[in-house]
């Protein structure tokens, strides 16, 4: 897919007033950020020690943000964070600053998924201001800016912008969003450079996966805003109907676009709509490659797929000196199309949708950068202080709830760490635990998914967990469900039947519950191939952030093992590690939830 030996001519001629584009790399929700607990050093081989599910086996402490999955650091890890001293931390990752956020604007209440109400000002009122000041001390826009070469991989055979090139095209595909946007940043870049005019194009297909009018709803109406916001830029924005190898090639050679800038995900499906896309774009069309969805890029943070986060935490944070970085502002486009721009018809790209309906849209949770900011703000207004001791508590307000935002890529991870990392002196702890999992975890997922193909198939298991799975596949279930009586929350269990119940409503569930959800779905199935098929159906179809890395990390996690270590043997789960209701009820208020989350209050 990838093409190498550039000559120093050729990439300055690609990459203008900034680095070398790096040669020779090869291609290969729902807990997010994602992750897991810290991983022994022997797999397979299970510790003395409990936790409060009775696993033996080496305990970690799970946390968990934003509905997905995560782990915390190791013991030792935390051990040493609390002996360190205020003034002495690291002020590169957690940032030293303590000053909260201004409080500016009328406040207004706001109902969140998982029933926490927090204010927050519309329109993301001091942070949004604060961050157009951050952007422009980064640089006045990207033209000038010295844009990491390792940010960016070519794709196509041509290796420079063909002459009489008449414009520049970004392909919106991962990352939806305008500002904080890496890809169309280099886009911007590569348009000023030659003084050509800037194309947004996003490909709609009529279906994806398990994706229903919940997800392509609020797709949709952030796409409506980036549109908005591109136009207010003079950068023209193209919905094009229909899979990227049928559309773009052609937009391409009408334009006569000599270069084209993609987004990047680890995912099969997208890494085949590129490779497609390469295959039938004109030869002599330049098509790079951007990573702007994770802060370290997929193939710079790691050349392998990692056994677990404590393999490719220190891989990562070596890095965040060099890209966590303030970004550059995407600023009015001097160079126009030369040609009106048809409007889009919004009502008719949603009817055209091939989607299940029946899974409706949520209240809490408004599409766009905008209210994606608004929600950044409260949570570090009002939820950062509870994010480190509270997290796991499904009762509590602690959770950032941004992970739509993140899935649709309408909010940039960099840019909540870089707001976040700003309270390090204040709330210190949940600093740490925000950053642990937003940045460490969730690019673990996607270096699990880019590297294994089989990333949602039992076939991705090590080789331990798939022993033990296969070993306990015979065994004696205690409860025996079906696909419909799970997706119904019709179980014996009432705190797992309101956990499918707030998913299903809110399209979030809290992460620690999803953690527990997963691991009985493994319990109360015949085999693992239908426990994790079964489990993945449900989380992309009701989850705001189904058919991500995350998710496909968190399933296997909870019923694959995977960066996880072996623990005490047991029926069904073999050494897949244990939870149990019991467990729960040590760690938070049961009852609560279950009350809150009762059928009887609701009609799905």
């Amino acid at each position: 897919m990838l093409h190498s030996g550039l000559s120093l001519l050729q990439t300055h001629r690609i990459f203008p007033r900034c680095n070398a584009v790096s040669r020779g790399q090869v291609t290969h929700s729902f807990f997010a950020p994602c992750g897991c607990a810290s991983m022994a050093e022997k797999p397979g081989k299970p510790r003395k020690t409990k936790d409060e599910n009775g696993n033996a086996g080496k305990r970690d402490q799970k946390v968990v943000e934003g509905g997905r999955q995560a782990g915390s650091s190791s013991g030792r890890e935390a051990k040493a964070a609390r002996k360190q001293e205020p003034g002495k931390r690291e002020t590169t990752l957690w940032g030293s600053s303590g000053d909260e956020l201004s409080n500016t604007g009328a406040r207004k209440k706001r109902r969140l998924g998982g029933g926490d109400a927090v204010t927050s000002p519309p329109g993301g009122g001091g942070l949004a201001s604060s961050i157009k000041e951050s952007r422009l001390q980064a640089g006045p826009s990207v033209k000038g800016f010295e844009f990491n070469k390792k940010r960016v991989r070519l794709i196509s055979e041509a290796v420079e912008m063909k002459d009489g090139s008449e414009g520049i095209v970004y392909w919106m595909s991962r990352d939806q969003r305008v500002q904080d946007n890496w890809a169309l940043l280099y886009a911007q870049h590569l348009a000023l450079s030659h003084e050509l005019p800037l194309h947004v194009c996003f490909c709609l297909v009529p279906r994806f996966l398990d994706a229903t009018i919940r997800h392509f709803g609020f797709m949709l109406r952030g796409l409506e805003e980036v549109a908005k916001e591109c136009a207010e830029l003079n950068i023209s924005f193209h919905l094009l109907t229909g899979y990227a190898k049928d559309v773009l090639p052609e937009f391409v050679r009408m334009r006569g676009a000599g270069g084209v800038v993609t987004d990047f995900s680890p995912l099969r499906v997208p890494l085949q709509w590129v490779q497609d896309v390469k295959e039938r774009l004109p030869r002599d069309v330049l098509l790079v490659q951007v990573d702007a969805h994770n802060i370290v890029p997929c193939w710079v943070a790691s050349e392998k797929q990692e056994y677990g986060a404590r393999t490719i935490r220190k891989k990562i944070h070596d890095k965040l000196s060099e890209y966590l970085t303030e970004f550059p502002p995407v600023l009015r486009h001097p160079h126009g199309a030369g040609c009106e721009v048809e409007a889009v018809d919004w009502e008719q790209a949603r009817s055209s949708l091939e989607v299940d309906r029946s899974v409706k849209e949520v209240d809490w949770a408004r599409p766009g950068t905008e209210e994606g900011l608004v929600m950044l703000e409260s949570f570090i207004k009002e939820r950062l202080k509870l994010f480190g001791s509270e997290r796991n508590n499904p009762n509590r307000p602690a959770l950032s709830n941004l992970s739509p935002w993140f899935h649709f890529g309408q909010v940039s991870v960099q840019r909540a760490v870089l707001e976040v990392r700003k309270c390090g002196s204040k709330h210190w702890q949940s600093v740490h635990s925000f950053v642990e999992e937003a940045v460490v975890r969730r690019e673990l997922a996607d270096n699990f998914c880019y590297y294994n193909k089989n990333y949602d198939r039992v076939e991705g298991a090590s080789d331990w967990a798939r022993k033990t799975l296969q070993d306990h596949a015979q065994d004696e279930r205690s409860h025996l469900y079906s696909r419909a009586q799970l997706e119904e929350g019709k179980t014996h269990d009432p705190l797992w039947n309101a956990a499918q119940l707030q998913m299903a409503l809110e399209g979030k569930m809290h992460g620690f519950l999803r953690m527990y959800w997963a691991k009985k779905i493994l319990e109360w199935t015949s085999c693992p191939e239908e426990a994790l098929e079964t489990a993945l159906y449900l989380n992309d179809r009701y989850e705001l952030d189904g058919r991500d890395p995350n998710g496909y990390v968190g399933c296997m996690w909870s019923i694959c093992g995977i960066h996880d270590q072996g623990w005490g043997e047991r029926p069904v789960f073999g050494k897949i590690r244990f939870m149990n209701y019991a467990g729960c009820k040590r760690k938070f208020d049961v009852g609560q939830f279950e009350r809150k989350y009762h059928p009887e209050k609701f009609t799905v």
